[in-house]
């Protein structure tokens, strides 16, 4: 019962659609309208306002990490990593939003911070490597998502790997669209 009631609070708590009430309230429309339709940080971009995008990035890694300390803190170690991925979940499939959310790349490194600022900090060197060379952000995001249980397996935090290699899973398949126009040499790059 303790592990539903985990997982629900966690899935509840990532399903808030923070991109969608922020461009909201700045007056920038429905965010399911703009660019990708997709309700993350990379596409609240494109209404053009840099700042709120950045608050939508800070507000979807919170989610993540939010639950997972909380749950860390009064359950145990396992508690917070399942509360901290049913918010990842939450965020790529809310049910206000007819399971239409994030791709989860924000909430992934949230969770990431959360659960160990060593992996997190080479997942990000990997993101950025690769975004770097690429300019894409989705290759970016596939490949360090793909990456993360590596490093933590390597890092001794198996725990961190098991569970962020479901979670990879996730983000790669909801980056599906962006695989197919990466393949097609049609997907977009940064300055473009």
């Amino acid at each position: 019962m303790q592990i539903l009631i985990t997982f629900l609070a966690g899935y509840l708590l990532g399903s808030i659609p923070f991109g969608l009430i922020i461009v909201h309230l700045n007056g920038k429309g429905d965010i399911r309208e703009i660019g990708s339709g997709n309700i993350g940080a990379t596409n609240v971009l494109r209404t053009g306002n840099k700042s709120i995008a950045l608050i939508t990035l800070f507000l979807d890694g919170s989610k993540a990490a939010m639950a997972l300390f909380i749950f860390e803190y009064f359950y145990g170690v396992n508690f917070g990593l399942i509360a901290g991925a049913s918010a990842l979940i939450g965020h790529c499939y809310p049910i206000w939003l007819k399971f239409r959310g994030g791709k989860g790349v924000a909430t992934f490194f949230g969770f990431l911070i959360a659960s160990s600022w060593v992996v997190a900090s080479l997942t990000g060197l990997v993101w950025l490597v690769v975004a770097l060379i690429s300019r894409m952000s989705s290759l970016a995001a596939i490949a360090a998502a793909t990456l993360t249980p590596l490093i933590a397996f390597s890092l001794n935090h198996s725990k961190l790997a098991i569970v962020s290699s479901i979670l990879a899973v996730i983000i790669v398949f909801r980056h599906s669209e962006n695989i197919k126009r990466i393949a097609k040499g049609a997907e977009s790059k940064f300055g473009k």
